[in-house]
């Protein structure tokens, strides 16, 4: 078969995006009304803070007590190497080399960042897996600076081990569905282990997971694409772009403006 038109894939983005809204709409509205106002405030407020004083984002990238970023150390199963055009990131879902890119900068403790994946985290996900996108996770530690902890390096740390264990979406959902009501209490690696089980990883498997947690496996991975977030002055999360472009927070969360914006691109 050919490749499908401009048309075709307007309609199926347009189709995506109006089932992603259906569904969320039995959850929570989002979108419209007082609701995303405060969302969008938040996320906002964040990327203000990172911007402004984080006292982490040099071009080091490193978190002191942590670890060194390290181009040369291990990375989880599929993630993207020093020398790629997304460094160290993470891809996921069926996009082909002929759809646009959509790289989403996140913070494990980033509020804002959980407002997103509550409000649109199954669209995004969706046009990824129709294959109407390339979409590639590009995770930042920034503020463990912030907050005086290292938890979001270790949420990192932990999620490679989760790829590993081919729960790159499962694990990656349920820390943002886990998120502290208090910012600044982050998290024990007694939950990461606990977030794995609930992605029904088997005994061994989940036995390998705990290990790749306590021996912080993935802690410089962690630290390599904080770095690449520092030097790239992104200057806060969530963050996203689609073939290089910035795309507005208010566009990430709408389902349908989301596939509009990517329809054109196509």
């Amino acid at each position: 078969m050919g490749q499908k038109s401009r048309r075709e894939r307007a309609a199926e983005a347009r189709g995506v995006a109006q089932a992603s809204e259906k569904r969320r709409e039995r959850t929570v509205r989002f979108i419209g009304g007082a609701a995303v106002v405060v969302v969008m405030a938040a996320i906002i407020g964040v990327a203000v803070y990172a911007s402004s004083n984080s006292p982490s984002n040099d071009a080091s990238g490193s978190l002191d007590g942590v670890v060194q970023p390290d181009p040369d150390a291990a990375l989880p199963a599929g993630v993207l190497t020093a020398d790629s055009a997304t460094p160290f990131g993470v891809p996921y879902g069926n996009g082909g080399a002929d759809v646009p890119v959509l790289e989403l900068w996140e913070d494990f403790q980033c509020p804002a960042c959980g407002a997103l994946e509550e409000a649109n985290g199954a669209g995004i996900e969706q046009l990824a897996e129709e294959g109407l996108v390339q979409l590639i996770y590009r995770p930042t530690a920034f503020l463990d600076a912030n907050l005086g902890n290292d938890s979001s390096h270790r949420a990192v740390a932990a999620w490679g081990c989760a790829i590993d264990a081919g729960k790159t979406l499962e694990f990656h959902n349920a820390v943002y569905a886990n998120q502290p009501a208090e910012e600044g209490v982050g998290f024990t690696d007694e939950q990461f282990v606990s977030f794995a089980s609930e992605s029904d990883l088997g005994e061994a498997d989940l036995a390998t997971f705990s290990q790749c947690v306590t021996d912080g496996t993935y802690l410089a991975w962690a630290a390599n694409s904080n770095q690449e977030f520092s030097t790239s002055q992104i200057g806060g999360t969530p963050s996203g772009f689609l073939n290089g472009e910035a795309v507005g927070t208010e566009v990430l969360a709408d389902p349908v403006a989301l596939a509009d914006l990517v329809a054109s691109k196509s």
